[in-house]
């Protein structure tokens, strides 16, 4: 998936999850698991219980661009975007995705 971020694009591979998965996201997985996509419009909050490593979430609208980001701590009770979105990304902090999590941190 093709993302853009302060005038820059950048291809994110992420596994597109089902209803269920939305349920579970992150949670049991490894910090070597697939980045997941959440595409569900609207304003709501996610939390990381029993996700054991931080990642990156990233809020994004209709035409994928960044309207909000977050670095997400393990066990975090919760966290909500300032806005609406239509799609959620979660990165896990990895070695793979280092990457991408140093546009973020490197504004």
């Amino acid at each position: 998936m093709k993302i853009s971020f302060k005038n820059k694009k950048f291809d994110v591979e992420v596994k597109r999850l089902s209803p269920f998965g939305h349920g579970l996201g992150l949670m049991f997985r490894t910090r070597n698991c697939d980045n997941l996509l959440f595409e569900r419009k609207g304003k709501w909050g996610i939390h990381s219980f029993f996700v054991f490593f931080p990642f990156l979430a990233l809020w994004l609208d209709e035409k994928n661009r960044v309207i909000e980001w977050r670095i997400v701590k393990p066990f975090s009770f919760y966290v909500e975007p300032k806005r609406e979105f239509a799609k959620l990304v979660e990165i896990p902090l990895n070695a793979r995705n280092k990457k991408t999590v140093n546009i973020f941190k490197n504004g």
